[in-house]
């Protein structure tokens, strides 16, 4: 078995790959492997961005110009779906350095089926950017063998959580101030009791208010049904109490 050292230092090459990230609205904290009272276990997440908070924090990238804007989706957008402690799967060297120079957009095209690529254009913004390659090179090669398998999905758990309360939230309370509290309560009106205990809602700071980019849910596995993989999860913390979520009328 790895010591737990070893372990920690993967730990730790992961979330600095992460923090490097031109694209992450915000450096997250490890998920924990378990919770406190050893119940539950977060093997995955699925990180969903709000679009206009994030934007009005890199407004210089292309999904966040006024023509990408217009094709911003109406609900959370996609990030990631992420395995903690595991990244870069079968990425050779060479590869993986090109990616974490930055430059997504030259980065080896997916291939994806016609309708996945329609799919995921809708539902992240960053592939304007070339989000969806390096999630794939980063993240999707750690779940699945192809990109069509890891991409369709990611798009179904989006699609699962938008067409949920918690869609439902975010949508209702657009150009408001949301807490923490919530945004717990909304999922658990939608995954069950405790669901909201396993998210994390993601905030920024820009021109002195605290801004919602986006949130993490904690999954103990990728498969199967979204929330019994929730409340699988060990329970976390969100260190964002509050803010802004920012009507994609926000400048």
């Amino acid at each position: 078995m790895m010591s737990r050292l070893a372990c920690l230092l993967v730990a730790f090459a992961f979330l600095a790959g992460a923090s490097a990230s031109p694209l992450l609205a915000a450096p997250l904290p490890a998920q924990p492997d378990r919770a406190a009272g050893g119940e539950g276990t977060t093997r995955h997440v699925l990180a969903l961005t709000w679009q206009p908070g994030f934007c009005l924090t890199r407004p210089a990238l292309a999904e966040c110009t006024e023509a990408g804007r217009q094709t911003a989706p109406g609900g959370l957008a996609l990030h990631g779906l992420w395995q903690v402690r595991k990244s870069y799967c079968g990425i050779d060297a060479a590869l993986k350095r090109r990616d974490r120079t930055g430059r997504w957009s030259d980065l080896p095209e997916l291939v994806l089926a016609e309708r996945t690529a329609k799919r995921l254009a809708a539902a992240m913004p960053g592939t304007a950017s070339g989000l969806d390659r390096h999630q794939w090179l980063m993240n999707g090669t750690c779940h699945a063998a192809t990109a069509e398998d890891y991409y369709g999905r990611s798009l179904d758990l989006l699609d699962t959580v938008n067409g949920s309360a918690v869609g439902a939230f975010f949508e209702a309370h657009a150009g408001e101030t949301v807490t923490m509290a919530a945004v717990a309560a909304a999922f658990d009106a939608a995954f069950g009791s405790g669901a909201g205990e396993r998210v994390r809602l993601r905030c920024r700071a820009v021109d002195g208010r605290t801004v919602v980019t986006g949130l993490t849910i904690g999954l103990a596995s990728a498969e199967g049904d979204l929330r019994t993989s929730i409340q699988g999860a060990a329970v976390t913390r969100s260190e964002c109490a509050a803010g802004l979520l920012a009507s994609a009328a926000s400048d």
